[in-house]
């Protein structure tokens, strides 16, 4: 039998689980027996609606929500870490009794009530077995809160330097590995734009935009739909798993004739692929698809809390721009964003990597903790590296990787030049570069 692997998600909208089902094929893919819990099921069937009815209602409150999350939720307040045993007194013995005597030899979780509850086990019912699983906490957030970053988890894994700061603003000497947002495979290989609309029914040549507000269907989609599919614009507009939004925009379908409700798809690479630019929230995994897909996008800012903070991010990353969810400024928003499209984005910085890369790199962030097969058990684990070991995947602008770095401390000032650059990071006109130019 194989090492054994545990992925703790969270069923609050679709993102934490599209998460699990990239990371679950990652690990897969490098010889674990996976199997995927879901936190807000652990809770019980009582527990797991009140805590969705708890985050429906804070977002439908942008400034009570903004004020947990920036006043509580990022500095670790009182009140933050009471909410946080309120639900992990529940979860931590739900959760041991599904991991049964011999957990597995990894734990990894992308919720962050399900990272708290794995330091919790590790700080109480695992603590002195002579074994216990290498546990992993992955966030895809710009900027994890403080529920996330639990003492006594082996390696936090972030997709950008920013988030690796964030994470040691609480644990200075956290281990932090780098790894590219998670994408499904279906965006990695879209088809092209003609192929799409070929199969959709869009015309050729007609401008078009892909409005989705996630799987909870979030923000004034039927208005913006209405106006933007006035302008002449064909709008593909999705509804997630929000009846109530797509029978609103079911409604404007049947008025505006450049507008296809389309309710909830799995069928968003095509989706995007047909597009030339995607409205959306900003969920991380939604943003990293579409530029997997090379689509721009027009952020609404509708998700308060961590979604400002994901707004910033993808700003700055470029190819984006963001708009309120006024219906007038979004339609004109739209065109302006198809006349004039947003600047292209940067090169990666060194440390970085592509989303078809992800499995690679998980790959070589669990090696640094001994798995796949037998580890050792976490304090031993600690004990054998310098404390604030980071993994830091460097590729180079072919792609091709370059080796795995361990850095002792964050260093201050600019990063270190990949191998054969100068400082500035160019390379020298008598070096080439390896294998086929690949840009931005």
């Amino acid at each position: 039998m194989g090492a054994r692997a545990v992925v703790l998600t969270g069923s609050l909208g679709l993102g934490h689980d599209v998460v699990s089902q990239v990371l679950t094929e990652g690990l897969v893919s490098v010889g674990y027996e996976v199997r995927t819990l879901d936190c807000m099921a652990l809770l019980g069937s009582l527990g797991g609606r009140a805590g969705d009815a708890v985050f429906r209602r804070l977002l439908a409150h942008p400034a009570l929500y903004d004020g947990l999350h920036f006043a509580h939720l990022r500095p670790g307040s009182a009140l933050a870490e009471t909410l946080d045993r309120a639900a992990t007194r529940r979860l931590v013995p739900a959760l041991a009794a599904a991991l049964g005597p011999e957990p597995p030899e990894l734990a990894v979780a992308c919720f962050a009530t399900g990272s708290s509850a794995l330091a919790r086990l590790v700080g109480g019912p695992w603590a002195g077995a002579p074994r216990r699983p290498a546990t992993v906490c992955l966030c895809t957030d710009a900027s994890p809160h403080r529920l996330w970053v639990q003492p006594g988890l082996d390696l936090f894994l972030v997709t950008s330097p920013a988030a690796a700061q964030a994470v040691r603003r609480y644990l200075p000497r956290a281990r932090v590995g780098l790894v590219p947002p998670p994408v499904r495979a279906g965006f990695l290989a879209p088809p092209s734009k003609t192929e799409a609309r070929r199969a959709l029914g869009v015309p050729e040549g007609t401008p078009t935009v892909l409005l989705m507000g996630g799987g909870w269907g979030l923000g004034p989609l039927a208005e913006a739909a209405r106006s933007i599919g006035q302008t002449g614009v064909w709008v593909l507009a999705l509804a997630g798993r929000n009846p109530r939004a797509a029978r609103a925009l079911d409604q404007v379908a049947a008025a505006v004739p450049t507008v296809r409700s389309l309710g909830f798809s799995d069928q968003v690479p095509l989706l995007m692929a047909a597009s030339d630019l995607v409205v959306t929230t900003p969920g991380a995994t939604t943003c990293s698809e579409a530029r997997a897909v090379g689509r721009p996008l027009l952020l609404l800012d509708v998700v308060p809390g961590h979604g400002r903070d994901n707004i910033q991010h993808e700003l700055g990353l470029g190819q984006a721009g963001v708009v309120d969810p006024e219906p007038g400024r979004l339609a004109e928003a739209v065109l302006a964003a198809l006349a004039d499209p947003p600047p292209p984005s940067p090169c990666p910085p060194a440390g970085t990597r592509r989303p078809g890369d992800f499995a690679e790199a998980l790959t070589e962030a669990l090696a640094g903790l001994g798995g796949p097969g037998p580890v050792q058990p976490g304090p031993a684990r600690a004990a054998a590296d310098p404390p604030g070991l980071a993994l830091v995947a460097e590729v180079g602008e072919a792609g091709s990787h370059q080796g795995r770095r361990p850095l002792a401390e964050v260093p201050e000032g600019p990063p270190a030049p990949l191998p054969g650059r100068s400082p500035s990071g160019e390379r020298p006109a008598s070096q080439p570069e390896g294998g086929p130019e690949r840009p931005c």
